[in-house]
């Protein structure tokens, strides 16, 4: 694992040029630790944070793209074990018709259901416009927090770290029930 002064050191070197594809795979730790960076006068904020925004957003896009393209690919019997029959797919799709917007946000902002919800928004398809408008307005106030943590708190890293873990998880048990209720409630016919 890279440490942060081996982070630090690759900053100095390379800039924003290191932060915007290591932000893609893991935003908000690196959004805690570059923005901590600029506390201390490595990095300018104000690019920083956009950086740090459209990395966050290329990886959505890159999961909602997974989820877009990779259904027509998955044999058949792979599609029924995961669930995905066609009415199940229909479902979704209605589903992020009429609450896409709702679903986005709070996936997003519970971070530990994101991936899942992105990837659910591809294989619905939801249009592309739509998808990247919610997901901006949800970006904007996760990168907030997260730079504030590393603004005021980023040289206990490591510790925040555990603790995005930690409520991510929290998080996720309680918005999988949640889920196996609704899709118990709205069970599809196969």
């Amino acid at each position: 694992m890279l440490t942060p002064e081996g982070f630090a050191t690759l900053i100095n070197q390379y800039g924003l040029w290191v932060i915007a594809p290591v932000a893609v795979l893991e935003g908000p730790i690196v959004t805690v630790i570059s923005v901590w960076m600029a506390r201390a006068g490595l990095l300018g904020l104000q690019p920083l944070l956009l950086v740090l925004v459209l990395a966050d957003l290329a990886g959505d896009l890159v999961l909602y793209a997974l989820g877009r393209g990779l259904l027509p690919t998955l044999p058949r019997g792979l599609r029924k074990l995961l669930g995905l029959r066609p009415a199940r797919v229909a479902a979704l799709a209605s589903h992020f018709r009429s609450a896409g917007a709702r679903t986005l946000m709070l996936g997003k902002l519970t971070h530990s259901a994101g991936a899942m919800v992105l990837v659910a928004a591809g294989v619905a398809r939801m249009p592309l416009l739509p998808f990247l408008f919610w997901n901006l307005l949800a970006t904007l106030p996760k990168t907030a927090v997260f730079a504030a943590l590393g603004w005021l708190l980023g040289d206990a890293h490591a510790l925040i770290g555990d603790w995005i873990a930690a409520v991510s998880l929290a998080l996720l048990l309680p918005i999988g029930w949640i889920g196996l209720c609704l899709l118990r409630r709205h069970r599809v016919a196969p």
